[in-house]
């Protein structure tokens, strides 16, 4: 058990934590340029984006990956190995999404994209900032964890902007769309970015069972 006595005077290996910042800025990266692509609008646009950011959710599985199979061969780990996994997994799962609604723009190329994408999209960046700002303090965690739970709360409150933003877009769209198949497209990319947002409310739930565990 990595929490056992033997355990509290033993090295823990720190590989992971670089891993993990490597996985934030690619999160980081897509975010960006699904930003672009929403803003742009245009079919071809949103082709090139979409290209690029499946070079990072590719990035992003050989890193979930690496870290699964350190995990394999650790011996002694800074947090539960379960809470590690899962950590990469949904960080992991936040760039899987972004590539999703990428994808949906190119197959569905909608007639226009809502200002509501972009405020969603920007919603989404403030999340993965913060997830950034929480991997860069896990390895001083046992010795503050303050900042980190300001991070987790904050995440759960960009979730819950980002909520409303997909809501009111809902209402606007089946009073306003009269186009049933534009209505569809619509709302299909809008509710894989949506789902982004509560990707990165899973990342800081997670971050707070490590915080319970180890703070």
């Amino acid at each position: 058990m990595n929490n056992s006595f033997f355990s509290k005077f033993t090295p823990k290996e720190t590989k992971f934590f670089p891993i993990l910042k490597e996985m934030s800025d690619i999160m980081l990266i897509a975010t960006d340029l699904i930003i672009e692509c929403v803003q742009k609008g245009d079919h071809e646009s949103a082709i090139e984006y979409y290209k690029k950011i499946k070079e990072q959710e590719k990035r992003g599985d050989v890193l979930s990956n690496r870290v699964f199979d350190e995990l394999n061969t650790t011996f002694i780990t800074p947090f539960d190995r379960e809470d590690i996994n899962s950590l990469a997994n949904h960080m992991d799962d936040v760039t899987d999404r972004i590539n999703s609604c990428a994808k949906k723009i190119v197959l569905y190329n909608p007639k226009k994209m809502p200002q509501s994408a972009v405020d969603l999209a920007l919603e989404l960046k403030n999340g993965v900032l913060c997830i950034g700002k929480a991997v860069d303090e896990l390895d001083v965690l046992k010795k503050s964890a303050k900042n980190v739970k300001a991070f987790c709360k904050e995440l759960h409150d960009i979730e819950n902007r980002a909520d409303d933003v997909y809501e009111t877009f809902l209402i606007h769209l089946f009073e306003n769309e009269k186009d049933g198949i534009e209505l569809i497209k619509q709302k299909e990319i809008m509710s894989e970015l949506e789902k982004a947002t509560d990707v990165t409310d899973q990342v800081g739930k997670i971050i707070k069972t490590i915080i319970v565990k180890y703070a």
